[in-house]
Parts: structure tokens; C-alpha cells; sequence
């Protein structure tokens, strides 16, 4: 078994982890179900909170164990941060911000961990880590590239709908002719 599998399967580390998570998580939904800037500093102050906590947890270990250790502890915090701060801006970029920093811990400690190897297999191990990063940072791109085109694709159809509906209204003439134009343009936002 490689130290990254031992170090992953003590006792302390799954308590650790498991323990930091369950109270990030904790606080980071009580921000959600709120969406407000009250909540969104709870959960920021939990999260720190929480992340002193762990901290103090690592200070027992030694060596790489210990790197790992804080760096997971950091990694929860930034990304309850940025899932509160996601929840409570509500927008498409705060999501995707919120989803960047979750990639970036979880390659921090992937990358940390392969400090415990040596020689190709941390080669190995740090290329796994790239790969895990890039392979997340690609279907974000794909996420926000298809959102974008389903928005471009509905602006088309809809820019398409006014221009019949505005077809139909040159049959019309007067009063009726104005009225139906700006029927259309409040119907298709134009």
C-alpha cells in the first residue's frame, strides 16, 4: 500500500475529514435555504470557524501528513465560501465561480499528497493530478459553452417569432396595426 492509500485510510484523517465536511456542509446549507447577506456571513464565519478547528486537528501530525491535512482543511473552507457566496449572489458566474474553487483545492491536495512518492510514481501521481484538474476545468467550459449556446438558440427563436408576429401585424392598419406591433414586441421582449 502507498503512504498517499495509508495516510487516506487512518483513522484520524477519515475522522478529520469527515468531521470538517459534515460541519461545512452544515453551515453552507444553512446559507443556502436563506440566500441572504446574514446568512452568507454565518456560513463564512462557520466556515472559518470550522477551518481553525481542523487546523488545530493537523497540528498532531507531522511531514507531508500534516501539509495534506491543512491543505484539506483550506480547501473546505474556500469552498464553502464560494458556495455561500454562490447561493446568496444567485448568478450563473458566482456557480461557476464557486465550482473553480473547488477545483483548485481538490487539486492542491491531490498534488500534496504525491509529495509522499518519489520518482515516477510521483510523476504518476502528479499527472493523475493535472488530469483530474483539467478533465473538471473541460466540463466546466463545456457547461458554460452549452449554456450560452442554449441562450443564443432561444434569442434566435425568439427573435424569430417577433419577426412573424410582426408580419402578421402589417396586415393590419391604424390603431390595430399599432396595437398588435406592440402586443408582439411585449410578448418577444423586443
Amino acid at each position: 500500500m502507498n503512504k498517499i492509500s495509508s495516510f487516506a485510510t487512518t483513522p484520524l484523517h477519515r475522522c478529520l475529514t469527515a468531521g470538517l465536511t459534515a460541519l461545512t456542509l452544515g453551515f453552507a446549507s444553512h446559507a443556502m435555504a436563506a440566500g441572504d447577506k446574514a446568512a452568507y456571513k454565518a456560513a463564512e464565519d462557520s466556515a472559518k470557524t470550522t477551518y481553525d478547528s481542523a487546523k488545530k486537528a493537523c497540528d498532531s501530525l507531522s511531514g507531508n501528513a500534516k501539509d495534506v491535512c491543512v491543505l484539506e482543511a483550506k480547501g473546505a473552507r474556500d469552498k464553502a465560501i464560494a458556495e455561500a457566496e454562490a447561493t446568496e449572489k444567485g448568478t450563473p458566474k458566482a456557480r461557476r465561480d464557486a465550482r473553480e474553487a473547488a477545483i483548485k483545492a481538490d487539486y492542491n491536495v491531490a498534488k500534496e499528497k504525491c509529495d509522499d512518492l518519489a520518482g515516477n510514481a510521483k510523476d504518476v501521481c502528479v499527472k493523475e493530478a493535472k488530469a483530474a484538474r483539467d478533465k473538471s476545468e473541460a466540463d466546466l467550459k463545456a457547461m458554460k459553452d452549452s449554456a450560452e449556446t442554449r441562450k443564443d438558440t432561444m434569442q434566435a427563436k425568439n427573435d424569430a417569432d417577433y419577426k412573424v408576429a410582426a408580419e402578421k401585424c402589417d396586415a393590419l392598419a391604424g390603431d390595430a396595426k399599432s396595437n398588435c406591433l406592440a402586443s408582439a414586441k411585449a410578448r418577444y421582449h423586443q
